[in-house]
């Protein structure tokens, strides 16, 4: 991939992206890491080109098969969700999707295992990852609402689609002390929800209403 793609021109330069970091620090988003990686992941290059002008937008944009590359304002409030509150040496995603989420996550953790449902999205991602030099992430065409249990268990896992209710096997999954970032609820009713799995218990809290495609199982 040419250096002149990854940096961008026009609506997919360097400018473009300092004014999404900006509106990102406005709502809220600290983390100088996460605000890092969202200026340096080219996210131009995770949708279609006729879509490339659109991508330093803060709003999420079609990928294909009925899925959605997340709002950058999502991908940053998760990923520092994630970060603020333990350990991120093995950490999963669930819902692949085009690879952008996991191209900002995966140089913040020391082991990224992340899953896709949907075959030739997973393909694109890999790719995409491979292309930036990102080494740190194993990839599985998989049913996301089983986990990933041969890797288990995890500090942290990241789910990028929303269930109705909390899958009972990504708790498991965890690790004492370990966290569960997930959207939960039907269209338009939906909150992310940061669930840490204690000795005796399990807390839950709540983060803000958002929007995300169902969660399914089975793979295609």
């Amino acid at each position: 991939m040419s250096d002149l793609r990854l940096s961008g021109i026009g609506m997919t330069s360097a400018r473009t992206r300092d004014r999404l970091v900006q509106r990102l620090r406005e709502h809220g988003v600290a983390n100088f890491a996460v605000l890092d990686r969202i200026r340096n992941v080219p996210r131009h290059i995770f949708v279609d080109e006729a879509l490339g002008s659109r991508a330093y937008e803060d709003t999420a944009l079609p990928i294909g098969f009925g899925q959605t590359i997340s709002q950058p304002y999502i991908v940053a409030r998760m990923t520092e969700a994630l970060l603020e509150s333990g350990a991120n040496d093995n950490v999963l995603e669930v819902g692949t999707g085009c690879g952008y989420q996991t191209a900002v996550l995966a140089p913040l953790v020391a082991r990224l295992q992340t899953i896709e449902r949907i075959g030739p999205l997973l393909a694109r991602a890999r790719l995409r990852l491979k292309e930036l030099g990102i080494r740190n992430v194993r990839f599985r065409h998989g049913d996301g609402t089983l986990g990933w249990k041969a890797h288990a268990p995890f500090d942290a896992i990241l789910v990028a689609a929303a269930p109705l209710t909390v899958p009972e096997a990504l708790i498991k999954q965890l690790k004492v002390g370990g966290r569960l970032l997930v959207p939960i609820g039907p269209d338009g009713q939906q909150e992310l929800v940061r669930f840490t799995r204690r000795e005796q218990r399990v807390e839950r809290e709540s983060l803000g209403n958002v929007a995300f495609v169902p969660l399914l199982g089975g793979t295609v």
